[in-house]
């Protein structure tokens, strides 16, 4: 079996970062394109590697020699474009979320997916593959711990990106923990309930930050999430299942821990690249290996419609200050 041909849409941060895991990491794949409107910084990400095209436009890099598949890593706004481009090639893809702009957009790439009679797309909800969610998980599915009540979730970066809103600490940040309570619970979030403490002196004008999101789901349990994307201290993501037997905690940061004289200091991840690197590996490799026996794995076209969905309605509940009820399509016989 011959190698998976990647081409990889867009080099900034992720992109960059995915065309190195591609080409040093992976097994099984080479990146035959790299894309983006900067050539030159395409160019830069293609460096070294043998047989790499390098392309500023969507229809050249996926038309590029040895493509089998395609990885979206460019701004959001492209992503359904690009999307739809592979669904019309039959080329598997993963796309970083969210994968359209808006759940209208989410219901689209659904329903055009469809008609291909089988899965091409892959969300890249990496924390699927980290190994901590992996085994809080199998603990909850085992039913070791009874019936779960509670996810108490922490989410906190070190400072938010330029241009960063109110609204996208729920539709850019949170959109991390919708998909990951769903997964883990194995419900449907039905509510969306958003408070909103003083502002951090740390945050930009006009930003809300931080925010405590509240999420009613199907099975009667609540999830809280506090989203903090300008603590100035540290990337940090923990969930703490509490359930009627016992609890689970994750995400506590066994790092290594540094001693001299009269100070104990401990690493603290600054980035999320650093802290979910292995999830990254492991959410890359299972999509490669699917990849080149003809199957598409991992979360679905469907599963990042539902974060839109869910995701506008925290946007409104932030913006009114109520709880939002969620409201989705009829889920389509090919998500099962």
């Amino acid at each position: 079996m011959g190698l998976l041909g990647v081409a990889v849409l867009g080099a900034g941060h992720m992109g960059a970062d995915h065309v190195r895991r591609l080409d040093r990491v992976v097994s099984g794949a080479r990146v035959a394109a790299v894309a983006d409107p900067d050539t030159a910084r395409a160019a830069e990400a293609a460096r070294g590697i043998e047989d790499c095209a390098v392309r500023a436009d969507l229809t050249s890099a996926l038309d590029a020699p040895g493509v089998d598949a395609v990885l979206v890593a460019s701004p959001a706004p492209a992503h359904e474009a690009a999307l739809l481009a592979c669904f019309e090639r039959g080329l598997p893809v993963l796309c970083e979320k969210p994968m359209a702009p808006d759940a209208r957009g989410a219901l689209r790439l659904v329903e055009a997916e469809t008609t291909t009679g089988g899965r091409l797309a892959q969300i890249g909800f990496m924390r699927r593959y980290d190994r901590e969610y992996q085994r809080l998980k199998t603990l909850l599915d085992g039913g070791g711990l009874g019936r779960p009540l509670m996810l108490h979730c922490t989410h906190r970066n070190v400072s938010s990106p330029p241009g960063f809103t109110s609204a996208m600490l729920i539709n850019s940040s949170v959109s991390h923990e919708i998909d990951a309570a769903r997964w883990l619970l194995g419900q449907e979030i039905t509510a969306v309930t958003v408070l909103r403490p003083r502002p951090t002196t740390h945050a930009p004008d006009g930003l809300s930050d931080p925010q405590f999101v509240v999420f009613e789901t199907s099975g009667g349990a609540l999830v809280d999430v506090e989203i903090y994307v300008n603590s100035r201290f540290a990337y940090q993501v923990r969930v703490e299942a509490v359930c009627e037997g016992g609890s689970a905690r994750i995400g506590e940061e066994h790092t290594m821990v540094v001693q001299t004289p009269g100070t104990v200091g401990e690493e603290v991840a600054q980035d999320y690249l650093v802290r979910f690197a292995g999830a990254y590996d492991r959410e890359l490799q299972n999509w490669v290996d699917a990849a080149r026996e003809g199957r598409v794995t991992g979360p679905s076209a469907w599963d990042g419609y539902v974060s839109s969905v869910v995701a506008e309605a925290g946007v409104r509940a932030l913006e009114t200050g109520e709880r939002v009820a969620v409201s989705l399509a009829p889920r389509p016989a090919l998500y099962g």
